[in-house]
């Protein structure tokens, strides 16, 4: 007996060792298997996770899990090809570990996708019923297909389920399906180890559009099954993806030892030479960037990014908006469950919500499923918010504003708060560039360089659009930024709006009225009895009496800017209660010149260092002005000028404005000549005056500006010559006389300004010759012109060793003004 039970526990020890043998030598086969089924899983419940879709807090909860165990088992994978296959006891622990972690997915699977799936399948908005029987069915498909039997193919499982992309918006119109050829067409043609970006504002459908690259014919035919389409997002894992990048090119899995992986962009075998398409979505930092771009011979990357990385990617394509007709048939898909407008709504309501959208696709999906099945008076309040910037629901500000907003909470600090800054401009206006850049320089402390590095910062994240060819003319060094403008999506508008708001009024630092209205809004009027934190006052309102002002108090405000449209406007009385005020922005959208009332305010700006004056009738200054000690800058644009800058004007302008630096006048009206007394002001180092038609000549005395160091005198095309006395500003550098149409020629001494950097003298039309004093400089010279003037200085240019000579081509013209 004693023999027998011997033998059966022996059989039964060779049993257990054989099964333990069997594992360990199975193990990394079901490591890789676990592996694949992960990685086609994990993607389908991350899109639920963030498809927008409303979970209850506990299926949250199990999604959540889900994630977390689909991720368990990604580790136990790479560990077992980590481990070495001669330690048993390590191989059976991660055996039974990964046995454990594929029951657990197998019964969440069987048990739990059902359910969630097709319920969230039920709450989508598609475009068509057809459609939505087949995602059931192919969900339900998926659901049937265990783990451990084989991998979910997500792309094949859930075509078009409406979580691909639900982030971005998943229309495809004209526009998109244009863009959609134009990015096939940068990446057929480029080259192996190039990299195509798609960029464009948060909500633009940049993910929609590059899922629906993946998927057309010519793309899978061109690359095969080797398309990897992979989400980096805000906070990721750098590592991990470049091990996953490294398993997916490669073919197999890279052990533990490689974590590191050195120069493993560079040690690439000759079979990686084979088409590879990498897919890089929801791109935000360019080091990360730098990272994950895969330079083998065959692999092309397309990177997706509400970000521009012009020195990384070769060629960007910039998402555009929807159509008017495209914006409709998405809001309506979403709002009423087909594609157009039902006999049943108010077409015109319809029509204006879809308007306030700006082509956005995922403002168009969330706005019209908030309204879907509401009656006309929540249409009518929604539209009315709109229209203010607001919240229309939890929903809205959850979906959209929220979910947009984390593309600003990873800017820094000051990058920021300028973004923020950008809600006090009006809706639907341009932003002058010298407005908001001096808007900054005075509120952040910054210098004007690093003011404009912030602007394209925010421009390359698709924060604001710089008109035409801003970047460029303004990022030369002595450019002006008279003339150029930027403008913002009314959605990123209401984003700085919405993030300004959070705070409690009082303790907002911006205080903003979204749109024009009659008066000043009635919140703040209940809660004048105690002062206002805000360091920005932005108003905007129709024509101010005296009784119309309530007597607020704003101690900290340092920019007030006031958007008006009247003939006749009083300066509000409470600019007294602001001793730390820095800049101070009129700027009149009505159709003719604004009279000022109590201007006597200005005998209280101390601190005062910008002042912005647009389509204003400036008036005298008042006797008892005191000096403005600290203003540095006047811009005057559009302006009636004629009571302050007479000719035979007395007013004292060195003594009201001791330390102006800066002085700015553009498209003022009959304006033939400048005081003498603004060449008192030996503070002045940059003086521009330009299309100003009536101006006939500069004061004699302007070589009494010792130390101007740039002047431009450009679009005067009434303006015949320069005084002589120019030739005395020794400190000058810069001279813009270009589109001075009848200017005769230059003084003769003009080639004794050793200082002179360089001059502007493009379409200088009646200028045939160059002063033969330029003979005798030693200096370089950087000459902007046209062609024919481009000729007179290359012949001067042998004697003139450093002369640059830069031939460009006409670029003036008046669309800043055409709102």
């Amino acid at each position: 007996m004693d023999t027998f039970v011997a033998g059966e526990i022996a059989t039964e020890l060779v049993k257990e060792l054989i099964e333990v043998v069997r594992r360990v030598y199975l193990c990394r086969q079901s490591a890789e298997q676990l592996r694949r089924s992960v990685e086609s899983l994990l993607p389908i419940i991350t899109e639920i996770r963030f498809s927008g879709v409303e979970h209850s807090q506990p299926i949250q909860k199990q999604i959540s899990d889900l994630l977390q165990l689909l991720h368990l088992g990604l580790d136990l994978a790479r560990k077992v090809a980590a481990s070495s296959r001669f330690n048993v006891y390590r191989s059976l622990q991660l055996a039974r570990k990964m046995d454990k972690v594929e029951r657990e997915i197998n019964r969440w699977i069987q048990r739990q996708i059902p359910v969630h799936i097709l319920a969230d399948v039920h709450h989508m908005r598609v475009e068509s019923s057809v459609r939505f029987d087949r995602l059931e069915r192919k969900v339900e498909d998926a659901v049937a297909v265990g783990v451990g039997e084989g991998r979910i193919r997500v792309l094949e499982m859930i075509d078009g389920l409406g979580f691909v992309g639900e982030r971005e918006g998943d229309v495809v119109g004209v526009g998109v399906r244009v863009g959609r050829e134009k990015v096939k067409d940068m990446l057929m043609n480029a080259g192996g180890g190039e990299v195509v970006g798609i960029c464009g504002i948060g909500g633009s459908g940049k993910t929609t559009m590059a899922r629906e690259i993946c998927k057309d014919t010519q793309i899978r035919n061109y690359f095969g099954e080797r398309i990897f389409f992979e989400t980096v997002s805000q906070f990721p894992n750098l590592e991990t993806l470049k091990l996953k990048l490294w398993e997916q090119i490669g073919g197999s899995m890279v052990l533990g030892l490689y974590k590191q992986i050195p120069q493993w962009q560079m040690d690439l075998k000759p079979r990686f030479k084979q088409p590879t398409l990498v897919v890089l979505d929801d791109v935000w930092s360019q080091t990360e960037l730098e990272e994950l771009v895969f330079r083998a011979p065959g692999c092309k990357t397309l990177v997706v990014s509400r970000v521009k990385f012009p020195t990384i990617i070769s060629s960007t394509y910039e998402l555009e908006l929807l159509s008017e007709d495209e914006s409709l048939s998405l809001f309506c898909s979403s709002a009423f469950g087909q594609d157009s407008i039902p006999p049943t709504a108010d077409k015109n309501l319809v029509k204006q919500v879809v308007a306030e959208c700006k082509g956005l696709p995922l403002a168009l999906k969330v706005i019209g499923a908030s309204l879907r099945d509401q009656p006309p008076k929540i249409w009518v309040s929604a539209k009315n918010r709109l229209s203010r910037g607001e919240t229309i629901s939890e929903s809205h500000e959850i979906k959209l504003l929220e979910r947009m907003a984390t593309s600003i909470e990873c800017l820094s600090g000051k990058v920021k708060d300028c973004f923020l800054d950008l809600g006090s401009f009006p809706e639907d206006k341009k932003i002058p560039l010298d407005v908001l850049i001096n808007l900054w320089m005075d509120l952040h402390d910054l210098y004007e360089e690093d003011a404009f590095a912030i602007l394209v910062e925010l421009s390359n994240r698709s924060l604001l659009t710089l008109v035409k060819d801003t970047q460029n003319r303004a990022g030369d060094i002595y450019s002006s930024y008279c003339e150029l403008s930027i403008t913002q999506h009314d959605i990123l508008r209401d984003l700085a709006l919405y993030m300004n708001n959070r705070e409690p009024l009082k303790s907002r630092r911006r205080l903003i009225m979204p749109k024009r209205e009659a008066r000043l809004p009635k919140d703040w009027e209940r809660n004048h009895d105690q002062p206002f934190e805000a360091q920005i006052v932005s108003i905007h309102t129709g024509e101010m009496r005296e009784s119309d002002w309530p007597p607020i108090k704003c101690p900290k405000a340092e920019v007030l800017m006031i958007n008006l449209a009247a003939e006749a406007y009083f300066l509000p009385p409470f600019v007294n209660t602001m001793p730390n005020l820095k800049s101070l922005i009129l700027i009149n959208y009505g159709s003719s010149s604004v009279v000022l009332g109590n201007i006597f305010t200005f005998t209280s700006l101390n601190n005062l260092q910008s002042l912005w004056f647009e389509k204003i009738t400036v008036p005298p200054l008042p006797r008892t002005t005191i000096p403005l000690q600290n203003l540095r800058k006047i811009s005057l644009v559009l302006c009636d000028l004629r009571n302050i800058l007479k000719k035979d004007s007395k007013t004292d302008l060195r003594t009201i404005f001791p330390n102006l630096s800066h002085v700015s006048i553009d498209h003022s009206m009959d304006l033939p000549e400048l005081p003498s007394t603004i060449c008192d002001m030996r503070s002045l180092e940059n003086m521009s005056i330009s299309n100003c038609h009536d101006l006939q000549e500069l004061p004699a005395e302007i070589g009494r500006l010792e130390s101007l160091q740039i002047l431009r005198v450009y679009a005067c095309p009434a303006l015949k010559k320069l005084p002589e006395s120019i030739c005395r500003l020794k400190n000058l550098k810069y001279l813009d006389i270009s589109q001075c149409v009848n200017l005769k020629d230059l003084p003769d001494e003009f080639g004794n300004l050793s200082g002179l950097e360089k001059i502007d003298m493009r379409e200088c039309l009646q200028l045939r010759k160059i002063p033969r004093s330029f003979v005798l400089r030693n200096s370089s010279l950087h000459v902007v012109c046209d062609e024919d003037m481009a000729l007179l200085w290359k012949e001067r240019g042998r004697e003139l060793p450093e002369l640059k000579v830069q031939v460009v081509e006409e670029c003036f013209n008046l669309d800043w003004l055409v709102e």
